[in-house]
């Protein structure tokens, strides 16, 4: 996959530190640099890029201003890059895929583009359907008529009963019913409103039976049940907890942020 990227900031020098980052990263073509905002809506409507990396603050036409001036046509991804951590409520509530302080850390960078290439297959994936949908109505309607919802079609993937062997019993556990996951290791700990069970499974391996809809890591050690979440409340260094249905807390690291952004609109 090739993730074809612009890079936005006044600071010449800021522009060259994350190219040579990006360097790392062969997949991300850089096709082009910007040094203001209305140069930047300019680029990003002509060459249609995939991701761009936009500083917040510049003269004149500011990162967010940018975002608002491509709504008309179909927005990249953007990752916000600043040096002024007060700006990371407005950067989610843009559905920015993350948002990176300069100077911009490595391990950092690697988790945004992880989080980009995802964002990415997930959506040509999507439009890759949209054109077999198109043809398959010009050519075989019926065929159309026959095929199932793509909200049931995608729910179907997952998991919707586990069962978990602990202290010597089987439990048939309803996956709707689980309010949040914790990792120990190879054992995961599995939290519902009224149990709580041991399931002895790597965390990576349980994300890939559960519903990302639904379920969503918020950090290396937590996975939550979106449905279950009654309120977000702000922590320090970005950080923030999930208060659950049940009372319970759950902390999302920085690296997991843009979940917050489903409950920040």
């Amino acid at each position: 996959m090739t993730i074809r990227t612009i890079i936005v900031d006044d600071e010449k020098l800021a522009i060259q530190g994350l190219q040579l980052r990006l360097e790392k990263f062969p997949e991300v073509e850089v096709i082009d640099t910007c040094a203001n905002g209305r140069e930047a809506i300019r680029k990003i409507k002509t060459e249609k890029p995939d991701l761009v990396f936009l500083d917040i603050q510049m003269p004149g036409f500011d990162g967010f201003s940018v975002v608002k001036g491509v709504m008309e046509i179909e927005p990249p991804l953007f990752v916000f890059v600043t040096a002024y951590q007060e700006h990371a409520v407005r950067a989610f509530e843009a559905n920015a895929v993350n948002y990176l302080m300069k100077p911009v850390d490595e391990d950092r960078l690697a988790d945004t583009l992880e989080r980009v290439r995802t964002r990415l297959t997930e959506k040509r994936s999507a439009e890759e359907a949209e054109m077999l949908k198109s043809v398959l109505a010009e050519v075989a309607p019926d065929a159309m008529e026959a095929m199932p919802d793509e909200g049931d079609a995608a729910a179907g993937r997952f998991e919707r009963m586990i069962n978990i062997k602990d202290r010597g019993q089987i439990f048939r556990v309803e996956v709707d019913s689980i309010e949040r996951i914790e990792a120990a290791g190879d054992y995961m700990c599995i939290y519902t409103a009224d149990n709580s069970l041991i399931l002895r499974e790597t965390m990576k391996d349980l994300e890939r039976r559960l519903d990302p809809r639904v379920f969503q890591r918020v950090h290396r050690s937590w996975i939550v049940n979106l449905n279950q979440v009654r309120q977000v409340k702000p922590h320090t260094n970005g950080e923030c907890f999930l208060v659950l249905e049940s009372g319970a807390d759950v902390k999302v690291s920085r690296s997991y942020r843009d979940v917050v952004a489903r409950f920040v609109h």
